[in-house]
């Protein structure tokens, strides 16, 4: 008798299980310099260091193909601009409600109240230092985000994996491709599609070793940390994932309601994402899939191709939410008492900073840097909770791709164009039963 093939959720999942008993075992035995840090440094960490790159190697190559032939394919400029204003503002009205509901959680609940930081342990944030000092030498401010968005030398930000510059460069270029005549038009074209779908089989490929990476990351983090670390500050962690959950479940489940969505059907249709997003703390590692769903569930390929990648820097909901809970976690660990208006400044600051600097390496941290010195925050107090940094971004990365699959379903629907036929035969084809209403 032939065994059932495991889906990938389930080997993600098991190597999650495994990669948690695995790193606890390996922090039992402490740092002794010896076979555990031997393990670490040339087992486990390249292991997942593999997968990172696999997935970093492929994203670029996608977002460029699929927008191109996207973008040509819609070829009228004011379309394409009327689709690109509605999906910044629905991004920005939803980042901020996000920060506000995070500031709700926070002042409702107080999870920085009646702390000790001496039982606290301190890790070392001075690498998000050294990048907040880098992104604040250079203004911060509109015109300097706007500027940043147009690639001097569009080979460096492919090289650097800038994907905002990278962004606006494949929307110019299949603009311009799509005003030149078919014999010249559509060889190109064709060319480009055939790339982009290389591309997702190269991912499907990829994705056969994302159980290997998903333990080796796992085990390298449980390994480092242990659950020790957790426990002075269960009542932060217990507080983001609560505020995710209801962010994604009654937040999203409006907005997704709102357009004839049901936010359940979206999450099962993404649960190989969403396990795979919060086992390895990353958008990247999903952003390919999340593209291919979303156009399979009925989004049209452009529309996909634009709102997903613009969404990895704009649209970050968990990281939002996360940041403003963070704030005041350390505002309360202080015994700092921030007024209504300190709350509204803070705010409006995570507004900004949130996105003029998004898609640099820790990302929250640097933000968070760069926004509570404006509210008389210290910043050494980030060092508390840098130690469980990654066990509350796998919650806010989950998250984000939720948001923004559910973004490109909203663009999608707003404008006109969503294929509700195609979206219910593959709700059916993928959850089963009736198809959807």
């Amino acid at each position: 008798m032939r065994l059932p093939r495991l889906s990938l959720a389930w080997q993600i999942l098991i190597a999650l299980v495994l990669g948690v008993i695995a790193g606890s075992a390996l922090h039992g035995m402490g740092a002794d310099g010896g076979t555990r840090d031997w393990l670490i440094t040339n087992i486990l960490t390249p292991a997942g260091q593999i997968f990172i790159r696999l997935i970093k190697m492929i994203v670029v190559p996608i977002v460029i193909s699929s927008l191109i032939v996207g973008i040509a394919g819609v070829g009228d400029a004011r379309k394409l601009g009327r689709i690109g204003l509605k999906t910044i503002v629905y991004f920005e009205i939803i980042t901020t409600v996000a920060i506000v509901i995070g500031l709700f959680f926070a002042d409702t609940f107080q999870p920085g109240a009646g702390i000790d930081m001496r039982q606290l342990t301190t890790s070392d944030i001075s690498q998000y230092q050294r990048t907040t000092e880098a992104v604040q030498q250079g203004p911060h401010s509109l015109v300097a985000t706007i500027l940043g968005l147009i690639p001097a030398n569009v080979f460096e930000a492919i090289v650097r994996g800038e994907m905002l510059p990278i962004i606006f460069f494949s929307v110019i270029f299949g603009l311009a491709l799509s005003t030149l005549p078919a014999a010249h038009r559509d060889p190109l074209v064709q060319t480009f599609r055939s790339i982009s779908e290389t591309m997702f089989k190269v991912t499907h490929m990829v994705m056969r070793y994302a159980p290997v990476g998903v333990f080796a990351l796992i085990a390298v983090t449980v390994a480092t940390f242990g659950f020790a670390s957790l426990l002075p500050l269960a009542k932060l962690v217990v507080l983001v994932y609560a505020a995710v959950l209801f962010f994604a479940l009654v937040v999203l489940g409006a907005v997704a309601r709102l357009f004839g969505f049901r936010i359940l059907r979206l999450i099962r249709l993404l649960k190989d994402e969403l396990i795979l997003a919060y086992s390895t703390a990353s958008s990247e590692t999903v952003l390919p899939r999340i593209m291919e769903k979303m156009h399979a569930y009925g989004a049209p390929q452009p529309i996909a191709s634009f709102v997903i990648p613009t969404g990895y820097s704009f649209n970050l909901d968990g990281s939002t939410l996360y940041q403003s809970i963070a704030a005041l976690f350390l505002a309360q660990l202080y015994g700092i008492d921030l007024t209504l208006m300190q709350q509204l400044l803070l705010v409006l600051t995570l507004m900004v900073t949130s996105k003029g600097i998004a898609g640099v390496p820790g990302v929250s941290f640097v933000v968070l840097l760069a926004t509570l010195g404006s509210v008389g925050i210290p910043l050494e107090g980030l060092a508390f909770i840098a130690g469980i940094d990654r066990i509350l971004d796998m919650a806010r990365t989950a998250l984000n791709v939720v948001g923004n699959s559910l973004a490109t379903l909203v663009i999608a629907k707003w404008e006109g164009q969503y294929d509700a036929a195609q979206g219910a035969r593959y709700e059916h084809e993928v959850l089963g039963g009736a198809p959807a209403p």
